[in-house]
């Protein structure tokens, strides 16, 4: 993503989150971390505050704040002398993040509403669209929204607030996968047919499937992070 199309994003993104929000410093960690989840900011990327203080419309102070929240959240890291980055993950980030997702994912697809089924749905059907034209980071995007919507089967804001933070983990370790149609295409399909066993009145037999599929996910992802650390010692 370009950088003219990063200060459009954010100025779209500011204006979504400007209601309900308990400052400005909220408004702009809120929007930057959805900026790193749709995949526009990829480890290693410096965050200057010269390049987000127009488009996140903050003072200094008020980024700085924003960057102090997402370096609690683990999305930026501080390197001293060198300013504030994108980080990147490892690989017992990669345990803990599938650690987390299979007790809270597999635990909310029992609770099905259909509101939540909804927006299942709209994830699904927007990453066959995305797939459809050829747009695999879009993809990625649309399974996290998948899987974010399982969160909120629950209904608990504080649950949804934690998969925020856990999707754009997520797409830190998507940047690691290599080609992303190679690492999406499956899933999308996967994805599909864990909507269609809540459609169809087996969340049992939804939770299996999503149990096996976090299982697999976890192993490609912990095996390229493996491969990418081996040859960064050689």
């Amino acid at each position: 993503m370009a950088s003219v199309d990063i200060v459009g994003r954010l100025t779209e993104l500011v204006r979504e989150r400007r209601q309900g929000r308990s400052s400005a410093a909220d408004v702009a960690a809120s929007a930057l971390r959805d900026l790193i989840m749709e995949g526009a900011l990829p480890p290693g990327s410096r965050v200057t505050e010269e390049a987000f203080m127009a488009p996140l419309e903050v003072s200094r102070n008020t980024l700085r704040e924003a960057f102090r929240l997402l370096t609690h959240e683990k999305l930026l890291v501080h390197k001293l002398n060198r300013g504030v980055f994108v980080r990147s993950l490892v690989r017992a980030d990669v345990r803990d993040l599938y650690r987390v997702r299979k007790v809270v994912e597999c635990a909310a697809l029992a609770q099905a509403t259909e509101a939540g089924v909804e927006r299942m749905t709209a994830a699904v059907e927007r990453g066959e669209r995305a797939a459809a034209e050829g747009r695999w980071v879009d993809v990625g995007t649309a399974n996290i929204r998948f899987h974010q919507a399982i969160v909120s089967l629950v209904g608990s804001p504080r649950l949804d607030e934690m998969m925020r933070q856990v999707g754009a983990e997520l797409r830190l370790g998507f940047h690691e996968m290599g080609d992303p149609r190679s690492f999406h295409e499956g899933y999308l399909r996967r994805n599909r047919e864990i909507l269609d066993r809540v459609k169809g009145g087996e969340p049992e037999r939804a939770e299996e499937l999503l149990r096996r599929y976090l299982d697999d996910a976890e192993s490609e992802m912990f095996d390229a992070f493996l491969t990418r650390d081996r040859k960064l010692t050689n």
